[in-house]
């Protein structure tokens, strides 16, 4: 069940195209996985637009309707050829195990460097987003752990699949986390399934337990 969610101030600012890219993608990629928040954006992206048209009646620009209609005379052929390229690229895998993703990040499937197995029972894999922070796919085996870490800057986690506690909360498949510097926790699954998120985080993260100093590898966890 998921019990984590963007905030309804961020939901507003998601639909009015006002939040960063990096927020945009993780909240679009939550609303993919949760209902509640999908049909909330609906509801306020109606309402907008429907201020948003009585503006336009106001100021209508024909150039529009040229653009519009330039867009929308793309081949046939080259559109559906690009459904087909979406619908092949709709998952990741590793070690044997298929991780459908939300419909949003499907197109980074192609983006995704390659996994690499880390002490702790961990795999990442990097994603290049072209953006600025730093984002990964992490799966966390049955039994696995994060060392104890806090946050200089802030982190966006989406749980894709399976569950994970951090010592905070209990997290399940669909919820959206944040984290920043007035957060310490050490993530680690005991699902049977283990659990997949995605991560980004836009500054180093500062390790915390003795353990973690001897775990120069886990700095490229997060950062590279």
């Amino acid at each position: 069940m998921i019990k984590f969610h963007p905030t309804p101030e961020h939901l507003q600012q998601f639909v009015k195209g006002t939040l960063s890219p990096v927020e945009s993608l993780m909240i679009s990629a939550h609303c993919d996985m949760c209902a509640r928040c999908q049909s909330r954006v609906e509801m306020m992206t109606a309402d907008y637009a429907n201020t948003e048209i009585e503006q336009a009646v106001q100021s209508y620009d024909p150039d529009f309707d040229a653009m519009l209609a330039s867009i929308t005379q793309q081949p046939a052929a080259e559109r559906a050829s690009q459904i087909e390229a979406r619908r092949n690229s709709t998952a990741i895998e590793l070690d044997g195990k298929t991780f459908e993703l939300p419909k949003t990040l499907h197109r980074l499937v192609k983006k995704k460097g390659n996994w690499s197995s880390l002490v702790g029972k961990l795999w990442q894999a990097p994603v290049d987003l072209g953006i600025d922070g730093v984002a990964n796919f992490i799966y966390i085996e049955k039994g696995g752990t994060v060392p104890e870490h806090t946050h200089r800057g802030s982190e966006m986690t989406l749980v894709i699949n399976g569950e994970f506690s951090d010592g905070l909360n209990d997290y399940d498949s669909g919820d959206l986390i944040y984290m920043t510097g007035d957060h310490t926790h050490a993530p680690r699954s005991d699902a049977p399934e283990g659990c997949l998120v995605f991560s980004i985080v836009d500054q180093p993260l500062h390790f915390t337990s003795g353990l973690a100093r001897l775990l120069n590898p886990f700095s490229h966890l997060f950062f590279r």
